[in-house]
């Protein structure tokens, strides 16, 4: 548009110049406007095609959001459960909208613009979409899903198709390689080579994904194979500014490594493809991440058939309580020691979409205490958001909390207020414990073994200290959704993992009736792969107690 009124506007004073002059005068004057008015024509066409090709692009692009909006919004949670998708949508609103609006930025469309403007504010930025790219990573960890399950949609449980481009994968790629996880970048970079070379078009250059691949797999000590990557990079962009420089020092490290070896660089030769077991993942923070992990995948579960006898399911009216003499509980047992049970019909299905309703409107980030304040923050490793509600916000809550407390024997007038969180792409709670440690005596033994430790051990005597109603005595989890993939509860000290089935709710004490903490209770979320995860938890405290559940004979009972 700027370009037509620059030149309309430089024309029309060069007629305004020449009617000064008297210009009719003189046909070879004329003659000249004729080209000029040609020459408008012609900006003036070259004007309306990149209007129309803006236009395409915009049709284009808005037929392509009707149909996959039409499909997100006819199931929203269940659309959002392929973590695909739910990391698509981060990075449609946070990068491809805001093309789409440079775009129509060339020819101001107020009414477009003032949408966006309206909206920006909801909009995901950088940091969501970072998060949600981390999300996928921590799926394809804890279930071991190479990059082509993702990007090919491969999911187990999932209910909707979705795609990652080799763009997407390159930006998977490239955020992995800004944090400095070259382990990640090279599965992701490698599968956007994989999926250029077999043809796929994008806007990512072959070269930009070689020389992050090369670099990356420099990092993860595979010199013959970074200089195989670095000699393609070098092959298909010779003035590559890095790559010349990259060979020739790959090359000289290998040469020496080779001498020092006594071997040649055809001994060292692999030519099979990078999976996702070519290199080993860097060890982190975490000292129990493998046999968490292999509990998510439902592997390494210690449920043999002696303990399996010792499960019973039964009916319980907690010691002839009123309200639950002519309905009691279905309660099942889960597992022995440490006594973790299941109640079926928790809640209804009523109830469910009613706490759902409360909680959605106070959804924050969920939180976790610091172990040295006891104040809450936020923490890398509980992915969720959880909202807080209490009996003022809604009768169905008095009634949860009674239920509660009549199904336990335990009153809860003393508890956190009832917690409801949602997990969704990648949502997880790494293994911890829910009671506040302090010190303890290491030769305690349950069961003839010694109680659990950790390497992450920390005292935090004074964790609830501000709430003054003494630690966190039990935990009473409700299943408010069925999960298509992952989310399971997992105990990785002895080997036990929960499904979640809507409507149910699971019950353990933490600490033993001395007060000691039952460390073997360290438990932990394991991320959703498919779908999304409502649960909602009541904290129990030891204050109030004394008389429901009293001290035992040793710390152990």
């Amino acid at each position: 548009m700027s370009t037509f009124l620059v030149i309309t506007v430089f024309a029309l004073s060069c007629l305004f110049s020449a009617t000064q002059a008297e210009i009719f005068t003189s046909i070879c004057q004329m003659t000249d406007l004729i080209f000029t008015e040609r020459e408008l024509v012609q900006s003036l066409k070259e004007y309306i095609k990149a209007e129309e090709s803006k236009l395409e692009a915009v049709k284009s692009w808005a037929n392509k959001l009707d149909l996959l909006t039409r499909v997100s919004t006819s199931d929203p949670e269940g659309f959002l459960g392929h973590p695909v998708n739910a990391y698509k949508l981060m990075k449609r609103l946070n990068t491809e909208w805001s093309e789409l609006e440079s775009l129509v930025l060339q020819d101001p469309s107020d009414g477009f613009i003032s949408n966006m403007s309206v909206h920006r504010q909801y909009f995901p930025d950088e940091e969501d979409e970072k998060g949600a790219a981390k999300a996928l990573m921590r799926l394809q960890d804890t279930y071991r899903l190479d990059s082509e399950s993702f990007s090919k949609g491969k999911l187990p449980g999932a209910r909707y198709n979705a795609f990652l481009t080799v763009d997407d994968c390159f930006d998977m790629g490239k955020l992995a390689y800004n944090e400095n996880d070259y382990y990640h970048s090279v599965l992701w970079m490698q599968q956007a080579l994989r999926q250029m070379d077999a043809g796929e078009e994008a806007k990512t250059l072959k070269a930009d994904i070689l020389d992050y691949l090369s670099y990356s797999v420099y990092q993860m000590g595979d010199l013959p194979r970074a200089i195989e990557l670095t000699r393609r990079l070098v092959a298909i962009d010779p003035s590559h500014q890095r790559a010349g420089g990259n060979l020739r020092y790959f090359e000289g490290l290998l040469t020496k490594e080779l001498r020092d070896m006594g071997q040649s660089q055809q001994e060292l030769a692999d030519e099979r493809p990078i999976q996702l077991d070519t290199y080993e993942r860097p060890k982190d923070y975490l000292p129990e991440r493998e046999v968490y992990e292999a509990l998510c995948r439902g592997e390494g579960i210690k449920m043999t058939p002696r303990r399996q006898s010792r499960l019973f399911c039964r009916y319980q009216d907690g010691n002839q309580n009123p309200r639950l003499l002519l309905k009691p509980m279905k309660e099942e047992d889960e597992w022995d020691s440490p006594h973790i049970v299941r109640y079926l019909e928790a809640l209804s299905d009523k109830e469910i979409e009613k706490i759902k309703e409360l909680s959605k409107p106070k959804l924050a980030r969920a939180t976790v205490r610091d172990p040295k304040t006891g104040v809450l923050t936020v923490a890398h490793y509980r992915v969720s958001k959880s909202a807080w509600l209490e009996g003022e916000d809604d009768p169905v809550i008095v009634r949860v909390n009674q239920r509660i407390e009549d199904i336990t024997g335990l009153t809860v007038d003393t508890a956190e207020l009832l917690q409801v969180a949602n997990y969704g792409v990648g949502g997880q709670y790494e293994p911890h414990y829910d009671f506040s440690r302090r010190p303890f005596d290491t030769n305690l033994k349950v069961d003839g073994n010694r109680l659990a430790t950790y390497l992450n051990y920390k005292d935090e005597p004074d964790a609830f200290k501000s709430l003054g109603t003494g630690n966190r005595v039990a935990t009473f989890l409700n299943y408010m959704s069925d999960v298509d993939a992952g989310g399971a509860t997992v105990f990785p000290d002895f080997g036990a993992a929960i499904m979640p089935r809507k409507g149910t709710a699971v019950f353990w004490y933490n600490l033993f009736k001395s007060g000691e903490g039952d460390y073997r209770t360290r438990h932990a979320a394991c991320p959703v792969l498919v779908g999304s995860k409502w649960v909602s938890n009541k904290w129990i405290h030891e204050r109030g107690q004394e008389f429901r559940r009293p001290c035992g004979l040793t710390e152990v009972d």
